[in-house]
């Protein structure tokens, strides 16, 4: 970790069916299976009223990834993109983020579906997804927008 940035810490994990890399689905809006969200039990108060929302953005490190470049091809495009132009995991820091449905919660598991991540994934935080202030109803899919969709 840089001097900087000081230490992430890891707060618990996530299960899902996902074993390999290869069989986590592209995007979590597609992800239908019921996943757990492990929260570590020194962080366990921290979820006091998150059941009162119905999505969470859940932020996670890609253990499992390896090496990034500053240009990617993605499944959507056959040309270069910017790294940071792309949800590619491969990439400088590799932190996933997923907006899941929040089914329920388990004192320290929260039940989720939409998430893509592999068995065992370490979970870096859990923030509150609000309509309010996440919605950008005039947002557009930069170079996306001009791609056919595969």
């Amino acid at each position: 970790m840089c001097e900087i940035c000081g230490t992430v810490r890891r707060i618990g994990t996530i299960h899902t069916p996902f074993r390999e890399i290869s069989e986590v689905p592209r995007q979590s809006n597609i992800v239908s299976e019921i996943c757990r969200i492990e929260i570590f039990r020194e962080y366990e108060e921290g979820l006091r009223d998150i059941e009162t929302f119905t999505h969470i953005i859940v932020l996670y490190w890609l253990h499992r990834v390896s090496g990034f470049s500053m240009l990617t091809k993605t499944p959507w495009d056959d040309r270069l993109h910017g790294v940071f132009a792309t949800r590619s995991p491969y990439r400088p820091n590799p932190i996933g983020l997923s907006v899941v449905k929040l089914i329920g919660r388990e004192g320290n598991v929260l039940i989720v579906s939409g998430i893509d991540a592999v068995d065992g994934t370490p979970l870096i935080d859990i923030k509150p997804y609000v309509p309010k202030f996440d919605e950008k109803p005039n947002a557009n899919a930069g170079w996306l927008d001009k791609t056919e969709r595969r």
